[in-house]
């Protein structure tokens, strides 16, 4: 009998998970409300950081996945100049570390125009550097999942009639989507992860916090606890891009 790799992904999710919930069993076994006590307050020290990686999260997203599909149309330009320098963004992006990105947005303004940097530019230069990334990401994601599309489909439009608009609006846009949903899920929850590394322009988000508190209480307690938020934030991402993945495959028929 075959298993599926969705079925194995699941099965090692759940051993994990068990694992988890025993050894944290047993470590409540030991200490008694010591243990709840501890984890509330790690939790409330950790709240400040969690809403910031939650906000940085959706901010991202919210400005990469366009600008994605904006690079996207370029990089498939007719005009050669636009498609090479689209094709260098994107290779830039790709090819450099997301960390010495977010060190040149955020140092780039003083040392090019000597412009005095601020505390608050740190969260615009998080958003900045990591929607720039990740629009080089989703971009590559939906070329292939534009070029994916029979060129039969393109035919079939034009005899009926159809605008370039309304092609890709109708035709081409929602096979994309289809298409791209399982690489963009990855990236999403890649991006979950890649929150952390705000710290190197000293952006306070959950995972520095959780550094902080651990180095403080002399406890790794406070990293199993934000090990613990990427892991149940990236089920719940998974199981919500699940359900539109079945929602679109409404256009495989």
């Amino acid at each position: 009998m075959k298993v599926s790799k969705n079925t194995v992904a699941a099965i090692v999710a759940a051993v994990f998970g068990v694992a988890v919930l025993v050894l944290l069993f047993l470590y409540a076994v030991n200490d008694g409300n010591e243990f709840a006590v501890r984890i509330q307050g790690i939790m409330n020290q950790l709240s400040g950081g969690i809403l910031a990686s939650l906000t940085l999260f959706t901010l991202t997203l919210v400005f990469s996945m366009p600008i994605g599909l904006f690079v996207c149309f370029a990089r498939r330009s007719r005009f050669k100049v636009i498609a090479i320098v689209t094709k260098f963004y994107i290779s830039v992006m790709r090819g450099t570390p997301l960390m010495l990105q977010l060190i040149v947005v955020y140092f780039a303004p003083y040392y090019l125009f000597k412009i005095p940097l601020s505390s608050n530019y740190r969260f615009y230069a998080a958003i900045i550097g990591f929607s720039l990334n990740y629009a080089a990401y989703f971009a590559e994601i939906y070329r292939s999942g534009i070029e994916a599309v029979p060129k039969g489909q393109y035919e079939a439009a034009k005899v009926l009639g159809y605008s370039r608009q309304q092609t890709f609006m109708k035709i081409v846009f929602p096979q994309m989507v289809r298409h791209t949903l399982p690489p963009v899920t990855n990236e999403i929850i890649t991006l979950v992860k890649d929150t952390s590394l705000a710290y190197a322009i000293a952006y306070v988000e959950m995972f520095t916090l959780a550094k902080q508190v651990a180095a403080a209480q002399s406890s790794i307690m406070a990293l199993f606890v934000a090990g613990a938020f990427y892991y149940i934030f990236n089920l719940l991402v998974a199981f919500v891009m699940g359900r539109i993945e079945k929602k679109m495959n409404y256009y495989a028929k």
